[in-house]
Formats: C-alpha cells, structure tokens, sequence
C-alpha cells in the first residue's frame, strides 16, 4: 500500500515507524498518489498565530475575541476540549474555560500570513479556490511532471513549510472532488492528513450523517430531520425527483453529494460577488444593545475582508434569523460603492431598525453586494451626513496604526458591548 512519512516526505514501505527518520507520522491508502483534488484547512488559525507571536501561550487556553459581552471568533484546541466553540458569547466561553487568555483579533496580521501561505500554494499549482483566509481547494491535476511528485507529497511539503517557516498548523483532504476533499480535511484535525479514494466512496458515506455536508447548518439539518433523514442511507431512499420537489436546489444536490458525486471544478479566479460575515448566538436575543454591538463587529469584520481584498459594495445587506428560524432580509444600495466599517455599520443599523423589534433572533449578519474595485469607493461627498468625510479619515487613520500596531492598538466602544 503507498505510504508516505510526513515528517521527511519519504515514500515508506509497509512499516510503523519512518526507516529514514523513525517518524510515526505516517499516512497510508491505496489511491494516495492518484487522487490531486485537496482542501487545506490551517489549524484553529488566529489561534496558531497569536502562539506563534508569544510563546508564553503555547501550553494555555487562548480565545480570539473581545470583551466579557462580546462573543469568539475562534479557540485553539485546548479550549475547544473545555467545549468553547466560535460565537460562542465569551462570557459561557469564560465559564466553560476560566484559565483562557483572551486575546482581541489582529485581523492585518493574519491577512498577511494568509497571503504568505497563498505564495506557497501558487507554487504548488494555479488551480487555487480560497474559501477565506485559512483554508483553500487545490486541484493538482497533472502537476506531478512539473514537480517530479505526486500531488500527497507536494501537499505534505506544503504543510511541513507552513509549520517551518511560518510557525503555523494545517489539515489536508485528499479526494477525487471537492466535496469529499472538503469532508476529509475535517477528519483528522489538527495537523492532519486524510484521503478519502474513490472505491471506498460509498462505503465511507454510508451510515455518516448528513450534517457533514458543508453548508447544512441547523434548520437546513432540522428540515431533513423532519423527513425521516439523518443519514447518507437515508438520502440514498429517495429517489432525485422527490428530493427535489420537497427541498429545491438542495434536493438536488443533496441526491449527487449522497453519492459522493461532485462535478464542480476548482475555479482560481470566481469573481467576488459578496463578501460577508455572520453569526449565530447560543441563546436568541432581543438586546438592542447586544446586537448593535454585533452589528459593529461584523461590519469591521466585513470592511477588512474587503479592504484585504482591494474591493468595495455598492449594496449592503442585513440577514436576521429569528427563534424559529424564519429569516429577514434586507439590503439597500449606495449611491457610492464603500469599504469602509463607518459606512457599512450606519447603513446596516438602518436596516436593522426598520426591522429590530421582530426579535428575538438567533443570528444577525451584514455583508455588501455587487463588489467592485475599491478605486470605486467612496468618491462622493455626503451632502446629509457631512461628518461622513471626516469618519473615513478617521477610519484611514485608524487602519494605518493598526497595521503598524496591530489591531488591537484602537477599538471602538460599541465593539465591546
């Protein structure tokens, strides 16, 4: 059976222990220098960076995020193991994990070991899909003549770089399409490498619950449920028709993905068409105070995604799912395309308003729409709103001490609430 030490990268044979350099990191399967479709998956990412950056963290708890009101962004392992979990509210954080050093998000600083990992991906192959700033697809069709290596062995590289020169963690998922790439990724987390081959697709599907799909979150998952299906055995029942009729566009998929079939390709250069951010509180909540704090949050977290990305929106947007997971929507559409947090948080708290008192609600989330260059944004004057101006030098200002300080140098009091 191929096999291969992740420690020096040498091809192994059927042993426990690495003969080159008595590595026990070894990974094993019958198609593992066949398959060339990948998911990377940095390990609890902000997390990684911020242990890197201080020593001292490296045996402790540590939460991203912000005050005692505000909620997680993410958690290293030793936190999640006491149950801490991403929008969580850090005060249940703190109580399922009181030793936990809570560190504020340095948003530039991870963009910019993003962009360092994305240098060594480009030199892997073109075929690159990022998802975010921790995790892409990669397709390595044809890639071994160029490398001289199948792409297992490139992707292990890959990940041994990761950890030698930038001091941070990764998972891989090798398959033979994105979907099951994406599934295995998830397996064998932290530092993990697991393949998923295509003879054993539908056996390892079998008895997996449907959950694992990405993108079936809690209603889509309370719906399925409702007909009779928490399996990948469940969904092999219905035939493409019915599932279709009683769920759409998912029924669909949901009929190929049950076969482990996905024919979408991983595309380098998908034009961005929003970008967004939500989240999803532990309780529903009715607090026009908590959730004007998130609003804030999120469209910062907006406005950096887009300001890393030199892009702008000429429409925002409002998403709210109240507590019995009926949604609102709301957009609006700028005269000006922004990237800017000011911008995206006044127009955001307008929607809100309009609509705030149908509470309580489970998630909120902000996003911007109809993307374009950020040589588009922000060109006119606000006649209604003349502090406008001065808000976005205000707002520049702040950035450019960010990123010489990092994020944590300036922080505004609605942030914390």
């Amino acid at each position: 059976m191929p096999a291969l030490c992740r420690e020096c990268l040498t091809e192994v044979a059927e042993t426990r222990r690495c003969p080159a350099c008595g590595g026990l990191r070894i990974v094993r399967h019958e198609e593992l220098f066949d398959l060339s479709i990948a998911h990377m998956d940095c390990d609890a990412f902000y997390a990684s960076v911020e242990k890197r950056d201080n020593p001292e963290l490296a045996d402790k708890p540590v939460i991203i995020g912000g005050g005692r009101r505000g909620v997680v962004s993410t958690a290293c392992y030793i936190a999640r193991i006491r149950g801490v979990r991403s929008a969580m509210p850090m005060f249940q954080a703190l109580k399922l994990c009181p030793d936990a050093v809570v560190v504020k998000p340095r948003m530039q600083v991870y963009v910019d070991v993003s962009r360092k990992v994305r240098t060594m991906m480009d030199e892997l192959t073109p075929a690159i899909e990022p998802l975010s700033l921790d995790e892409a697809f990669m397709d390595l069709s044809g890639t071994a003549k160029l490398h001289g290596k199948p792409p297992a062995i490139m992707l292990a590289r890959l990940i041994k770089r990761m950890k030698d020169e930038l001091g941070i963690t990764g998972s891989i998922g090798l398959s033979h399409n994105k979907f099951l790439a994406k599934v295995a990724s998830d397996l064998d987390k932290p530092q993990g490498f697991a393949v998923i081959g295509k003879a054993e697709t539908d056996s390892f599907l079998k008895d997996k619950p449907v959950r694992m799909i990405w993108g079936v979150g809690p209603a889509a998952q309370e719906g399925l449920e409702r007909a009779g299906i928490r399996t990948f055995s469940d969904l092999l029942r219905w035939d493409q028709k019915e599932l279709s009729e009683r769920f759409g566009s998912m029924g669909y998929r949901l009929w190929h993905l049950a076969r482990g079939q996905d024919r979408r390709r991983v595309t380098a250069r998908n034009p961005v068409k929003s970008i967004s951010k939500e989240t999803t509180f532990f309780e529903d909540t009715s607090s026009l105070d908590l959730l004007d704090g998130h609003l804030w949050r999120l469209s910062e977290q907006v406005s950096d995604r887009a300001k890393a990305k030199a892009k702008a929106g000429r429409v925002v947007t409002l998403k709210l799912k109240r507590s019995d997971f009926s949604l609102i929507s709301r957009r609006l559409s700028l005269r000006d395309a922004t990237q800017m947090a000011d911008t995206i948080y006044q127009t955001a708290k307008g929607l809100f308003d309009q609509v705030g008192n149908q509470g309580p609600y489970r998630l909120i989330g902000v996003g911007i729409a109809d993307i374009v260059s950020e040589t588009e944004a922000d060109l006119s004057a606000d006649l209604l709103d003349p502090k406008a101006a001065q808000r976005r030098k205000a707002e520049r200002a702040t950035d450019a001490i960010r990123a010489r300080f990092g994020k944590e140098a300036i922080s505004k009091g609605r942030g914390i609430r």
